[in-house]
């Protein structure tokens, strides 16, 4: 139980990661995109569905409350600034998204700069975050924030966001934004390589733990396979293919992160077995997610199927 209990919070944080890590990625491309029109454009692309997809990372605090409630202390106590910080970066960008939708052109010109910058600060402090979790220590505990993989971890998360913004822009928008989304695409694929190479450097040893086991060997092949894969689409297919080959590849190196880390929560620190809460509160969750996530599934298809014909 206490393994599906990890199961369903690993879950929601995956789909939170590549559904609004795309809602994410189209803010920071305000930095880029100058035109107004553009910029209309892009921030109607995300507005039916950003809210739904921070239901994601909702499910994912509660549920780690709840069913381990160790390790929400520990990540609360270690690093309530920046997630703080982070949290209110979010609600920036949703008020710069949903005013600029009916504000004046002066407001917009306030309103875009706060897009742009809240929807990075949200996106380096989330990779930052999981760059501290991962660099865990035995004796030491969470390293220091300043350390060299968290920081390029939040720079990585902030290279992959871009190209699925590149990407979701190119397909929903089309002609008006697709020059400079393609050669955009490159710059982002190139520097979340560069730094994915690093990673793998300096956690050699989690991904070493990881193909030791059938599912992260399966993981790291795709893994491989995916990275040579998406320059190929980026040259060759249409932006919908290349939206879905970088949301492959992001859940492909999630789950071999994953079979690095088991049974760690958080490496050395808390496994999953000895933080669980006791098994009549997961049992009670457990039904709650299974009535929840379901339901917002398919809230999240009725919003793109309604929506999937909107340029």
């Amino acid at each position: 139980m206490a393994d599906l209990s990890a199961m369903i919070i690993c879950l929601s944080l995956l789909l939170y990661l590549l559904l609004d890590g795309t809602d994410l990625g189209v803010g920071m491309l305000f930095f880029w995109f100058h035109d107004d029109q553009q910029r209309e454009l892009m921030t109607h692309s995300i507005l039916p569905v950003w809210d739904a997809n921070e239901t994601w990372l909702v499910l994912a605090a509660g549920g780690l409350l709840a069913l381990f409630p160790p390790v929400y202390s520990l990540l609360l106590s270690e690093l309530s600034a920046p997630l703080f910080t982070m949290l209110l970066a979010l609600v920036m960008r949703a008020m710069a998204l949903e005013y600029r939708a009916r504000s004046s052109t002066r407001l917009r010109r306030w309103l875009d700069p706060i897009m742009a910058s809240c929807s990075a600060l949200a996106t380096f402090i989330q990779g930052w975050c999981a760059g501290m979790i991962i660099s865990a220590q035995p004796q030491t505990g969470l390293p220091d924030g300043l350390s060299l993989v968290p920081l390029m971890s939040g720079v990585g998360l902030m290279a992959i966001n871009s190209l699925l913004a590149c990407c979701w822009i190119g397909w929903r928008i089309g002609d008006s934004v697709q020059p400079l989304a393609e050669a955009q695409s490159w710059l982002w694929w190139l520097l979340a390589l560069i730094i994915f190479l690093f990673e793998l450097y300096f956690n050699a040893d989690i991904w070493h733990q990881s193909w030791q086991r059938p599912l992260g060997k399966v993981a790291g092949v795709a893994v491989v396979t995916l990275w040579i894969v998406l320059p190929i689409t980026l040259w060759r297919a249409r932006p919908l293919l290349q939206l879905i080959v970088a949301l492959m590849l992001i859940g492909a190196v999630f789950i071999g992160l994953l079979c690095g880390l088991y049974p760690w929560l958080v490496p050395y620190q808390f496994a999953i077995n000895e933080s669980a809460s006791s098994p009549v509160t997961q049992g009670f969750v457990l039904v709650g997610a299974a009535i929840a996530m379901p339901l917002t599934v398919l809230y999240h298809s009725w919003a793109f199927w309604v929506e999937r014909r909107a340029k």
